[in-house]
């Protein structure tokens, strides 16, 4: 197993919950009602403003950087469409692709030909992917050094196996609502630390529903 695979391997899960967040937050992040009791009045509506932000992107693709605990790096084109539907397209020597359709994510391994796939409303993860579900309470804002960056912590207590996600924005006049998305670092339950860094975004682009098909690795291919 080669070097890239074996960083895949360790990533793959956290990244499923990380792409998770992102489909779900544009719906339904916003401020538990008690904590916006409790909060002040600007860090409320910062929250509010970081899901003004999210519902304002329609299309979006970006590179990422993948990091994981070990300092291990893969790379790659990340095409997003509300709603649900996300692409992580993988370096050309990474024979992996994650899709999600909007229904289901799905892991494809070209290598050895295999498939794993999570219908949303049955997965594990769909308190975070099911747009239906309310996963307000999740939300919550954490303290930055700047007041360009906002953090935004989203767990849930009760399903400590759905791990933890951060995702960092930071202020851009030209971003969707003013905020982009700039990383989210993904802590799975085995404490396993993986870290996405967005570049070079474009936002509002034509997108294709068919860029977020896949081609059946076990399905043999005709001579």
């Amino acid at each position: 197993m080669n070097r890239y695979r074996r960083t895949f391997r360790d990533l793959a899960l956290p990244d499923l919950v990380g792409a998770a967040v992102l489909a779900a937050l544009p719906f339904s992040l916003s401020a538990p009602p008690a904590v916006a009791q409790s909060r002040a009045a600007p860090q409320a509506a910062t929250l509010d403003q970081v899901v003004g932000a999210l519902r304002a992107v329609s299309t979006l693709r970006a590179d990422f950087i993948q990091t994981d605990r070990n300092g291990q790096r893969v790379s790659g084109v990340l095409t997003l469409k509300r709603p649900g539907k996300i692409r992580f397209q993988y370096q050309q020597d990474v024979p992996m692709l994650i899709v999600s359709d909007g229904r289901a994510l799905t892991m494809i391994d070209y290598e050895v030909r295999q498939v794993q796939r999570w219908p949303i409303r049955n997965s594990p993860l769909g308190a975070l992917l099911d747009s239906n579900r309310d996963v307000s309470r999740y939300g919550r804002l954490q303290p930055t050094a700047s007041p360009d960056v906002i953090s935004v912590e989203v767990r849930d207590a009760a399903h400590p196996e759905f791990g933890v996600i951060t995702l960092i924005f930071v202020r851009k006049a030209s971003a969707p609502g003013g905020l982009e998305l700039a990383s989210w670092v993904s802590l799975d339950s085995q404490n396993k630390r993986t870290t996405i860094r967005l570049s070079n975004h474009q936002y509002g682009m034509a997108v294709a529903d068919s860029a977020f098909r896949w081609t059946d690795p076990r399905v043999p291919s005709r001579r």
